[in-house]
């Protein structure tokens, strides 16, 4: 999946948990910037899971640590 196509994707979901258009940068840190709480983080996994087809275990959540890092790992885990 494309670069493009995976951050378009992923700004949609964000955007559905309930994050400010103006936060969403690639360097934003979930947690501290964007504020996702522990029930933002579920649905956003639930979200991000259901638009990306792609099953993320718990051994995975802190690999996304921020928009950047979710984008990377999209990228390898998406085909």
């Amino acid at each position: 999946m494309k670069q493009d196509t995976i951050r378009r994707n992923l700004y949609k979901v964000l955007r559905k948990t309930g994050v400010p258009r103006e936060r969403i940068v690639e360097d934003a840190a979930l947690k501290e910037e964007l504020l996702v709480d522990e029930i933002d983080l579920t649905c956003f996994l639930f979200l991000l899971e259901t638009k990306f087809e792609v099953e993320i275990g718990n051994s995975e959540l802190p690999k996304l640590e921020s928009v950047g890092s979710t984008i990377e790992y999209l990228q390898k885990h998406c085909a």
